[in-house]
C-alpha cells in the first residue's frame, strides 16, 4: 500500500494497538420541514464545538436503540430510531484524566417526533436545527461530514 492510498482510507485512527479503539453508537436526529430534510446538532459540554448525540454500547440494547438513547439523555429527542448504519466516523475522545480515546462511531438515523424541554442534559448543551449541507460545515469530522451531507430519509424506505 503507497502513503497516497494510506491517505485515502476513510478512519483516522491514531492508537497504539487496535484494541485501543472503542466502539461508540451515534444518533443522526433528523426531521423533514416542508418535505425537506434538517438535522439536529447539539453542542459537546467541553468545547462546545457541534456533535451527533453519541455513547457507549449499552448491555441487551441494539445499536440504534443506544443512539436513541444518546439523543434523548444529550438533546431531549423524543422519536424513533432505524436500525440501519449510515456510516461511520473517527474522532478522539477527550477523557476526564486529560488522556484521548480514539474511537469509531457508528451512525444511526433518528426520525425526531418531538424534542422535550426537560431532558438529562437540558443546560449543558445548545441544540440547533440545520439544513444536511449546514450540518456537515458545522462539525469537526470529515467523515461525519460527508455522512450528513450526503443524507436522504428518502432511502431509508424498505
Amino acid at each position: 500500500m503507497t502513503l497516497q492510498n494510506t491517505r485515502q482510507l476513510p478512519l483516522k485512527l491514531r492508537a497504539s494497538h487496535k484494541s485501543d479503539v472503542r466502539t461508540q453508537f451515534a444518533a443522526l436526529c433528523y426531521r423533514l420541514n416542508n418535505g425537506k430534510p434538517e438535522i439536529l446538532l447539539i453542542t459537546s459540554r467541553g468545547s462546545k464545538r457541534w456533535i451527533v448525540p453519541k455513547g457507549w454500547p449499552m448491555h441487551g440494547v441494539t445499536p440504534g436503540e443506544a443512539a436513541l438513547q444518546e439523543a434523548w439523555e444529550e438533546a431531549g429527542v423524543q422519536g424513533k430510531a432505524i436500525e440501519r448504519c449510515l456510516g461511520l466516523y473517527s474522532y478522539p475522545k477527550d477523557l476526564e484524566d486529560g488522556t484521548t480515546l480514539p474511537c469509531v462511531a457508528m451512525v444511526y438515523p433518528v426520525r425526531v417526533k418531538a424534542l422535550a424541554h426537560d431532558y438529562p442534559e437540558a443546560g449543558q448543551r445548545r441544540r440547533k436545527w440545520f439544513s444536511p449541507k449546514k450540518a456537515a460545515a458545522k462539525v469537526s469530522e470529515p467523515e461525519l461530514g460527508q455522512i450528513l451531507r450526503t443524507f436522504d430519509p428518502g432511502l431509508l424506505r424498505p
